[in-house]
């Protein structure tokens, strides 16, 4: 089995910062691509920052400048800083990995998600 556990979302002010963390564990071999969704109310989800092995970045246009991914191999966790947070923020946030499992099996793992509500 596979999991994927994140933690750190939370209430926050307009303008303020969280960090979110999310660790896979189980049975992997490894852990290749990984990423931060969103999905607000009424929304579809949406990919807000994705992060490869290599440590190559990318984000959504609204994040940029304010949100900050990164990851730690050995430990298989993958990290969102998120700062100057707007209430346009305030979504359920999922992080995805492509992971190999150690049978060889490769497939997309979600975690449980996350609420991050910018609000005053």
């Amino acid at each position: 089995q596979v999991q994927l556990v994140e933690s750190g979302g939370g209430l926050v002010q307009p303008g303020g910062s969280l960090r979110l963390s999310c660790a896979a564990s189980g049975s992997i071999s490894s852990v290749n691509d990984m990423g931060w969704y969103r999905q607000a109310p009424g929304k579809q989800r949406e990919l807000v920052a994705g992060i490869t092995r290599s440590d190559s970045t990318n984000y959504v246009d609204s994040v940029k400048g304010r949100f900050t991914i990164s990851r730690d191999n050995e430990k298989n966790t993958v990290y969102l800083q998120m700062n100057s947070l707007k209430p346009e923020d305030t979504a359920v946030y999922y992080c995805n990995a492509e992971v190999t499992t150690n049978w060889g099996f490769q497939f997309g793992a979600w975690g449980q998600g996350t609420q991050v509500t910018v609000s005053s």
